[in-house]
């Protein structure tokens, strides 16, 4: 289709990004690291690791594979850990050897753990003791011949570090009692690789940097393959975007969203790697009163998050009195950015809350509104440079201008397809090479891109589509609603009908008071059958609403 959305891009940003076909992401570091060798590259829990300890540190944790686990190019190793300094030593230790990072999302259970290991093949993995409990029952079933563990403190400082695995194994009793005979303890495997040199190893563009996991709530996650390529294209897309609005060197990035998944991966780590930025990373972003306390240490420049962690803070009293002065870009993605929550955050922070769009499968960006906007527009923004966005039809036609369809995707971010998956990746690409999305989209005349929500949540009501989030956002903005989630339940007459779960911001609502509202903002078929007043709605690690939970 005719890229109408380029007349809308701001000034600077370019319809293509720079030709990147012969860089890597070990370029990308490895030049980050050397180019900002004394400047803070990662803090938490009030350490700083510098861009030329990360490279020492990631070194040394290669050399560990190479040498001592005889592993080679190409091997896959898990990481299973929140947000803490380790991560990013494994993360870069293991694409520097040239292997491939397989990101395992600590809260899986034992089933969802012993597939995700099995499908990948993982060689070796680096878990937080916390966690490896959940391992110790797999342990025997999975290729896996090598057991990192670490502690939440193992990247402090001696005495910081004592007491901090202390209180987290014997006060907070945060790790359960586990069996892992040969597991080997994270700072031995840098003590040990710090007495061998790392080899170098010839990492090509083509080469897997990645297999990201997705899918998992409707059935067994899958592996989406990641190049290299695919996340350089994607960073450099980003920074296209940004670079008029980041100093290279100067910026502080708040990460509250977990490094192992795909848009805080790209976003926070590898884009601000790029400018030589200082990530601070969240290891319990559900502590809101201790996140509100980072934030005001750290005074960000730049914030990502999900609508729910934005909802979570603009209804804390203390967040409301910080200074903001220094914030410039506020990222929302991940999932719908609902407006009242976006007015609310603006009014608060006197910054427009931006919202983004992208999936595992493209690395993960797609489209993003200007940071020019002046305020929340309810559009998932502009496709990014170099991005074909296509809306078509089951059969793969384009639709009519404005009409709703598939969100179709094309672009060198987009992933090669699915790890031992050659049916799934038959269905997920159009014959032209398209990725299917499985959104429901349409563009505005001005080439704005608008979610109109999952295919697979749509509710069929005597006929008529109904879509969850154009429902939640009503519901939500209802002033003593604190937060919402929509589904469809069966229904004899028509079907389906709606059903709203909804957590109250003032005890005193009623279901007729909430019923009586959605009557003068939805049409008939779209209005809750069922309404159910719940204290919290179940959500992803990452703070997705959960709506598969809902409906079980």
């Amino acid at each position: 289709m005719d890229k109408v959305w380029l007349k809308q891009y701001p000034k600077g940003v370019p319809e293509e990004i720079a030709a990147t076909k012969d860089e890597t992401l070990v370029d990308l570091i490895m030049g980050s690291c050397q180019e900002f060798a004394d400047k803070p590259a990662f803090t938490n829990m009030g350490a700083t690791l510098t861009y030329r300890e990360l490279d020492e540190r990631s070194a040394h944790f290669a050399a560990y594979l190479q040498h001592e686990l005889g592993f080679a190019k190409g091997d896959r190793v898990a990481i299973m850990m929140p947000n803490l300094l380790q991560y990013p030593i494994a993360l870069i230790g293991i694409l520097r050897a040239g292997m491939v990072a397989v990101n395992v999302n600590p809260l899986y259970t034992a089933r969802e753990l012993e597939h995700q290991l099995s499908d990948a093949g993982a060689r070796a993995i680096v878990i937080v003791e916390n966690f490896a409990a959940t391992l110790e029952k797999v342990v025997d079933k999975v290729p896996l011949e090598a057991v990192i563990t670490t502690q939440i403190g193992d990247a402090l400082p001696t005495a910081k570090r004592l007491l901090t695995n202390f209180v987290v194994k014997h006060v907070k009793r945060m790790v359960p009692a586990f069996k892992l005979p040969g597991a080997i303890a994270f700072n031995t495997v840098l003590a040990d690789g710090a007495k061998q040199s790392m080899k170098p190893v010839k990492v090509a563009p083509d080469d897997i940097a990645f297999l990201q996991y997705t899918g998992g709530t409707t059935g067994l996650a899958k592996g989406a393959i990641l190049l290299h390529r695919n996340m350089v294209a994607n960073v450099s897309q980003a920074e296209a975007w940004l670079d008029p609005w980041t100093e290279k060197g100067n910026e502080v990035i708040l990460t509250p969203l977990p490094l192992y998944h795909v848009f805080a991966l790209m976003a926070n780590c590898l884009m601000f790697m790029r400018q030589g930025g200082k990530n601070v990373l969240i290891t319990n972003p559900r502590d809101i009163p201790a996140l509100v306390k980072e934030f005001d240490t750290h005074k960000p420049t730049a914030f990502t998050g999900v609508n729910t962690l934005f909802n979570a803070l603009v209804n804390n009293e203390a967040f409301a009195k910080l200074d903001f002065s220094r914030l410039k870009i506020t990222l929302g993605g991940g999932a719908a950015v609902q407006k009242a929550v976006a007015e609310k955050w603006q009014k608060a922070t006197g910054v427009a809350l931006i919202e983004a769009y992208g999936l595992t499968e493209t690395s993960p960006g797609v489209s993003i509104n200007p940071l020019t906007l002046e305020r929340y527009n309810g559009s998932i923004g502009l496709p990014l440079p170099s991005t074909d966005i296509s809306i078509r039809d089951e059969a793969g036609n384009e639709v009519e201008a404005g009409e709703p369809g598939e969100l179709c995707v094309s672009g060198p971010q987009v992933m090669a397809g699915y790890w031992n998956k050659p049916e799934e990746n038959e269905s997920t690409f159009f014959p032209d090479g398209y990725l299917r999305t499985g959104d429901v989209a349409r563009f505005d005349e001005q080439g704005f891109l608008y979610i109109v929500d999952r295919k697979k949540d749509m509710i069929l009501v005597s006929g008529f589509n109904v879509y969850p989030n154009e429902v939640e956002d009503v519901v939500s903005a209802h002033p003593k609603v604190m937060e919402a989630a929509c589904i469809g339940v069966d229904d004899e007459r028509s079907g389906e009908v709606v059903k709203i779960f909804v957590v109250k911001a003032d005890a005193s609502l009623t279901e007729d008071e909430l019923l009586a509202y959605c009557r003068e903002e939805l049409t008939g078929y779209k209005v809750p059958k069922h309404v159910a007043f719940i204290d919290e709605l179940p959500k992803s690690n990452v703070g997705k609403i959960l709506r598969k939970d809902l409906r079980s």
